[in-house]
């Protein structure tokens, strides 16, 4: 199988058994989603939804997170892995987008990378699902998906990046994005991936 028919076999599966596929983190707004995102790094989404309404409530706007108080944020997400570097991180965030960006969320990957503790995977989240650019985040989950189906042997999530946009059309890279991430997430995961019933077993360089 060359790589262009593992590509090809890989996304029509995707398309045909899982047709809707979004973030499992819940947000109504850009503003909630980058924070959501900033504080899903080594987290699960389980938990940052159950952390996330209470500091909405408190500061629904980004103008409101920028002249928050540093121990009430750490407080309100005190559950959250990191919560310290995290707080801090959410209140600078919040402070540039406001004096730089006019209180909007920038869209754009290498604007959002200039906020503090936004890097290339949370970029290219926001960007992904706010704007739908032609992009693919690399999380763990992707990173170990597109090395076990073959994808890419990419040592870094930058070069498994360049190998999925490079053969996923950019329609689908916004989905594609969510596809890896599920299906690492219930089906190939880490530890005792389901690979007896993963459609993907014939060709899978793991599964033996």
């Amino acid at each position: 199988m060359t790589l262009k028919e593992r590509y090809n076999v890989v996304t029509g599966w995707f398309e045909a058994n899982m047709p809707v596929a979004e973030s499992e983190l819940v947000f109504e707004s850009p503003y909630q989603l980058l924070v959501a995102v900033m504080l899903s790094a080594q987290c699960t989404d389980k938990r940052v939804n159950m952390v996330t309404p209470a500091l909405f409530l408190r500061y629904p706007t980004v103008a409101d997170l920028a002249v928050a108080e540093f121990d009430e944020v750490l407080g309100l997400i005190s559950s959250i892995s990191f919560p310290n570097n995290k707080a801090c991180h959410l209140i600078a965030m919040a402070q540039r987008v406001v004096s730089h960006y006019g209180g909007e969320i920038p869209t754009d990957v290498d604007e959002l990378q200039t906020l503090q503790g936004v890097g290339r995977k949370t970029a290219n989240v926001l960007a992904s699902i706010v704007a739908q650019s032609p992009v693919i985040a690399v999380d763990t989950h992707v990173f170990r998906v597109s090395h076990r189906l073959g994808l890419s042997k990419g040592k870094t999530p930058t070069a498994v990046e360049l190998d999925l946009e490079r053969h996923i059309a950019p329609e689908l890279r916004p989905k594609a994005h969510h596809w890896l991430i599920l299906f690492g997430r219930y089906t190939c995961t880490a530890r005792k991936p389901k690979c007896v019933t993963c459609a993907f077993r014939p060709f899978c360089t793991y599964k033996d």
